[in-house]
């Protein structure tokens, strides 16, 4: 039985997984769908550039980081668009068909990556999450960030945080402070979102592999990264944690809702030690705390060899 990685050609996470399976002698096929229909081919078997793959054989599904559909550059921008709808429904939906473990499900992963989805269940869940905002009326935003303690709030992407600018290259866009005077009218342009400021002694990131959790507090070393520590990953500092009990109660209810075999989540702790859930990612990297690296690449290979939590 076969272990499929889904993923594009470069993703140092995903190599993580697979050297450690390739250890056990676990047989793992590596594909990335953008190479249908124009460079694999399947029926009833999927032909990868490297490794054949039987359907009935896969145990378990690894969907980390796959590309879109390659279509032939000959078509026009209409039927390019209905291919690329045809080789989702037929090459995406017979996959997403298999019995097999996946870490995680696309349905699943796409759910739980929509913030007000995500940070309404963490409520239910018993997790606390800043006051939220997400609106496109500018006064409502200022009256919102207005009756704060500090009047000041994070403004936050709701999706990718690398948009493209005019010459389609990519731009970060990173959480910053937005206080009442300085939100426009432009706000009306498209739905934003706005949380209130925790003040924070510190990060964590916490990864959840089926049962098994995983924490490092992260310590912020420079003016960008305690905005937001994404922005300046090389000021940074680990130190692994453990998780309080009230906070893994609440991330094991929020995974089962989701039904996720993999979650990343952000949360900010203040000075007097309450935790925050601000972020929630189900595909979210790991792979850059040192201490934890080994463990969680160990739990994810034993998740699949396995195939079952």
């Amino acid at each position: 039985m076969t272990v499929l990685v889904l993923t594009r050609p470069q993703d140092a996470t995903a190599d993580l997984v697979i050297a450690k399976l390739n250890e056990r002698s676990v047989p793992v096929c590596r594909l990335d769908p953008r190479d249908f229909p124009e460079g694999a081919l399947w029926e009833g078997v999927l032909r990868g550039q490297h490794r054949d793959v039987s359907l009935g054989d896969i145990r378990s599904v690894y969907y980390r980081r796959p590309g879109a559909h390659r279509l032939h550059p000959d078509m026009s921008e209409q039927d390019a668009r209905w291919a690329q709808a045809e080789a989702q429904a037929g090459f995406g939906g017979l996959l997403y068909a298999l019995p097999a473990l996946w870490v995680n499900h696309p349905n699943r992963n796409a759910l739980a990556a929509f913030p007000p989805v995500a940070l309404a269940a963490a409520a239910r869940s018993g997790l606390s999450v800043p006051r939220t905002l997400i609106t496109n009326n500018p006064a409502e935003a200022r009256e919102f960030v207005a009756a704060l303690p500090r009047q000041v709030a994070a403004y936050k992407a709701l999706g990718t945080t690398h948009p493209s600018d005019n010459d389609d290259r990519p731009q970060a866009l990173w959480t910053t402070q937005v206080r009442p005077d300085e939100i426009n009218d432009s706000v009306r342009r498209t739905a934003h979102q706005f949380q209130e400021w925790v003040d924070k002694a510190y990060e964590v990131r916490l990864t959840a592999v089926g049962h098994q959790l995983f924490a490092a507090e992260i310590y912020a070393g420079s003016d960008a990264s305690r905005l937001d520590f994404r922005a300046d990953y090389d000021s940074l500092t680990y130190k692994p944690c453990e998780v309080p009990e009230r906070i893994a109660r609440g991330v094991r209810m929020l995974t089962l809702m989701f039904g996720l075999q993999y979650v990343a989540l952000d949360f900010l702790v203040n000075p007097q030690g309450r935790w925050y859930l601000i972020d929630v990612n189900p595909n979210g990297q790991w792979g850059f705390i040192p201490d934890l690296r080994a463990p969680i690449t160990r739990a994810l290979a034993d998740l699949l060899e396995r195939a079952h939590p």
